[in-house]
């Protein structure tokens, strides 16, 4: 696998680099939270880089899904954000450049577009606006793996129009995420063990799939059972169940490397006084009507503890658990220390996903951990092998 790396590039004084980044922040009582920095910060390095070798850096990124241009979504404040954690200026330019030409605004140093989302040609991969967004740069640069598996045209069509590269943090995403692959996976690298869990099968039925191909194990926690409990003829209360076909549940079921919960931990989300431990083996009702399953229980943490503690190569994507409320995370932040005191040692540990990367900071473990991935659908689909358009220029 060969990747351009912006290091390639020979000369980039007076150099306009257009620069795809991930500021997409989530948003807490109407304002932006920046406790979640995690993708800004994996963005710094590049900066720098390009700040030292006197490039013009400009940088694009999308917040949200406004349907027009709405103030609360603006990029305004990131731009504040980024001067003041880089002690350097940052120059924000608001303008629409569907209607202007703001080439001329354009300042040495550091420049940050208004939220690219507020243009609606950018989902929908225009090619006349990711050719207008490109006479705005002499290179591009995607610093933005968490969104490389997305056709929006400052991802994807803007390649067509530039010399395109990876930037300093994607190009360790694809080293470090790579090494999971089942063509890199070597003798000397197992036992490989993942751990699945989250809230929706559907987005992770093509990585189970394609892990249970790569993997010694693959043990399933957090929504992700809900499918397969019913399907097995469990009476699950409340759990969110979706609705995918039987025919995928059944053939995961099947699998000899699929790791189920023993028991659970049935209540009522907003009541921790309701948590009960309920063993899959004592009968088949788990759950009254109003309530559900929370998290994995002290059994299965003890059974998942035993394969986490053999692997040579892990990877977690999905808390097992709702460990906003304490009284079911539990099976999570066990885990999750579990995973990061193997990481930086014999055991190669690689965590990714928003609600996972949460988890984790709350453990303070996460310097443990050999790579936390930015990404969380495009990790997903990166391991599970499906096309990646922000990378078609970049990785071969």
């Amino acid at each position: 696998m060969k990747i351009k790396s912006i290091k390639q590039i020979k000369n980039l004084k007076g150099k306009r680099a257009l620069v795809r980044v991930d500021y997409n922040l989530p948003i807490n009582k109407g304002r932006l939270d920046f406790k979640e920095d995690l993708r800004i910060r994996a963005s710094f390095e590049t900066i720098r880089y390009l700040w030292k070798k006197d490039a013009t850096i400009i940088l694009i990124s999308h917040l949200g899904r406004p349907e027009k241009r709405e103030k609360s979504l603006s990029l305004a404040p990131i731009a504040k954000y980024l001067s003041k954690e880089l002690l350097l200026k940052v120059n924000f330019m608001k303008d629409d450049l569907t209607k202007k030409n703001i080439s001329k605004k354009i300042k040495p140093g550091i420049n940050l577009l208004e939220n690219i989302r507020f243009y609606k040609e950018e989902e929908s991969d225009s090619k006349e606006f990711a050719e207008k967004l490109a006479k705005l740069g002499d290179i591009f640069i995607n610093e933005a793996f968490s969104v490389s598996h997305r056709n929006n045209a400052s991802i994807c069509c803007i390649q067509n129009f530039l010399p395109s590269y990876a930037g300093l943090h994607l190009e360790e995403e694809i080293k470090n995420l790579s090494r999971l692959l089942s063509k890199n996976i070597k003798k000397s690298n197992r036992p490989y063990i993942a751990l699945m869990g989250g809230a929706k099968i559907s987005t992770k039925i093509n990585l189970i799939s394609s892990l249970l191909k790569s993997t010694d194990f693959v043990l399933l926690g957090g929504a992700l059972i809900s499918n397969i409990l019913k399907l097995q003829g469990y009476s699950i209360g409340n759990t969110f169940v979706e609705k995918i076909s039987k025919n995928v549940v059944e053939k995961i079921c099947k699998n000899k490397k699929i790791i189920l919960p023993i028991d659970v931990v049935v209540g009522k989300k907003d009541e921790p006084q309701s948590a009960c431990i309920v063993r899959l083996k004592d009968g088949k009702k788990l759950c009254k009507n109003n309530e559900g399953i929370l998290d994995i229980g002290p059994e299965t943490v003890l059974s998942f503890s035993k394969y986490i503690k053999s692997a040579s190569t892990l990877v977690w994507n999905g808390p097992v658990g709702y460990f906003e409320n304490t009284a079911f995370a539990y099976g999570t932040f066990s885990l999750a220390r579990l995973i990061a005191s193997r990481g930086k040692g014999k055991t190669y540990a690689v965590v990714g996903g928003g609600e996972t990367i949460s988890a984790l900071d709350i453990t303070e473990m996460e310097e443990d951990v050999d790579w936390i991935s930015t990404g969380g659908g495009a990790m997903l689909a990166f391991l599970a092998g499906e096309s990646m358009p922000g990378l078609k220029k970049i990785v071969k």
